[in-house]
């Protein structure tokens, strides 16, 4: 029998028609874009039959395609950013980037620090620029649905290189917002190249209006070289009316120290996907994330960890609070190839659940191909303790606050293990995420 040709859903068919708009004036290799879009056209949107979108069925939840974002005007652009307040109190060169778009001057190009150049992806993709080799590092990254929509319709983000041997004490911050009263899609990349010895710490934000369905899709490529130390802090706080997907590869060669934690508060439905490959010996690489949710929202956070190097450690730690009746999953996969001997990884995944609607789903996997290694995985669910409660209210402490500094003090461990004792201020800001939020929930 011949195989059923699939039949596109209405909200398909209008990606499909504004890929056939878009794809004369994006900027690039229009082949390589329709390559992209051809993963898209064959498998469609991911639904819950495909095993890795289980939990996340964005054929079901999508109901309209929203156009890619039109730059805005400077003013308008500026305002946009200057309402967001994520890494606000932090010193840092700005990158901004506001409905998809660079915009040049609400960013520090004049003042970016020493050693480190920086070219739109605009630019980069019209000039065939060298550096855009190293995009898909991680072929299990461009197999990926969302991420092939990412390159189909990627229009701007920065192509940052770090040159070898560079300590950069200033971080970069890439600031990303969305504003309208329509909503509208952007497909932002954005590709960090560390050469060898060098460190840096990276800042990304993503902010956009409440109840406005905009449809961001962004991706971040980091590619470190040897003997690397490169730090990533990421918030999330796309409005509630917002389907936002992400995706962060981190490329990493041997003597390499890679830590990233995303935040997640108010999304409507947020995933954001992480793709970690070991290709060097001794790295060390944590991933680790706290996401707060309440009323319908949906958040997911899909980790696949790849070993392909032996003596490599890896940490991944996931916390979220639920409330409402909001939907939170994990699904976190360690692979560890034959040749990986000597791995050490530990995955773990911890929810609290703050009402009876709330609901979690935790996934997670190893896959060891190796005989001597050392990994671990586990997940648990499960209310605020009850004796906890007791002891802080029994010192005059209301429900409400008692509540409060458990629900903190549970999120908290993931950024006292990624941030350094010494960085008060970035503690601060990190920590700011789940105060306000703590602060919206009463």
């Amino acid at each position: 029998m011949a195989d059923m040709e699939r039949i596109n859903t209405p909200v398909e068919t209008a990606i499909a028609e504004h890929f056939a708009g878009a794809k004369a004036v994006l900027p690039g290799d229009a082949g390589a874009r329709e390559t992209a879009f051809a993963r898209f056209a064959e498998a469609g949107l991911p639904h819950r039959r495909v095993e890795e979108w289980k939990y996340t069925d964005l054929r079901s939840v999508m109901r309209e395609a929203a156009p890619l974002a039109p730059a805005l005007a400077d003013d308008d652009a500026v305002a946009a950013l200057e309402a967001s307040p994520w890494f606000a109190g932090i010193e840092a060169a700005r990158i901004a980037i506001a409905n998809g778009h660079v915009v040049a001057s609400a960013s520090d190009f004049a003042d970016l620090p020493e050693g480190v150049s920086l070219e739109t992806t605009a630019q980069a993709l019209a000039s065939g620029h060298p550096d855009l080799a190293a995009l898909g590092a991680i072929p299990e990254a461009s197999e990926n649905i969302a991420y092939a929509l990412n390159s189909a319709f990627m229009s701007d983000g920065v192509v940052i290189r770090v040159a070898a041997g560079t300590k950069v004490e200033t971080p970069l911050h890439l600031r990303f917002v969305i504003t309208g009263d329509s909503a509208v899609a952007t497909a932002t990349r954005t590709l960090v190249i560390v050469e060898k010895g060098a460190s840096v710490t990276l800042l990304e934000s993503h902010d956009s209006a409440d109840d406005v369905a905009h449809q961001p899709n962004n991706v971040v490529e980091i590619v470190a070289e040897d003997e690397t130390e490169i730090a990533h802090f990421r918030i999330d706080g796309h409005g509630s009316g917002a389907q936002a997907l992400s995706t962060l590869t981190a490329h990493l060669g041997a003597h390499v120290a890679f830590d990233t934690l995303n935040m997640i508060a108010r999304p409507g439905l947020v995933r954001h996907q992480v793709f970690m490959t070991f290709a060097g010996e001794h790295s060390k690489g944590g991933v680790r994330g706290a996401t707060m949710l309440g009323e319908r929202q949906h958040a997911d956070t899909t980790l696949f960890v790849n070993h392909v190097a032996p003596h490599c450690e890896s940490r991944e730690l996931f916390k979220t609070a639920l409330d409402g009746n909001a939907t939170g999953v994990f699904q976190g996969r360690i692979a560890v190839a034959k040749e990986a001997q000597k791995t050490d990884g530990q995955m773990m995944s911890a929810a609290v659940l703050l009402s009876d609607g709330a609901t979690m789903n935790n996934k997670p996997e190893l896959e060891i191909f190796a005989d001597d290694v050392l990994c671990a995985h586990g997940a648990t669910c499960g209310e605020l303790d009850d004796d906890l409660l007791f002891y802080l209210m029994a010192r005059g402490i209301p429900r409400p606050e008692a509540e409060a500094l458990l629900i903190e003090s549970f999120l908290g461990e993931t950024v006292e293990e990624a941030v350094d004792e010494t960085d008060e201020a970035m503690r601060e800001a990190l920590m700011g995420v789940a105060r306000t939020w703590l602060a919206a929930r009463g």
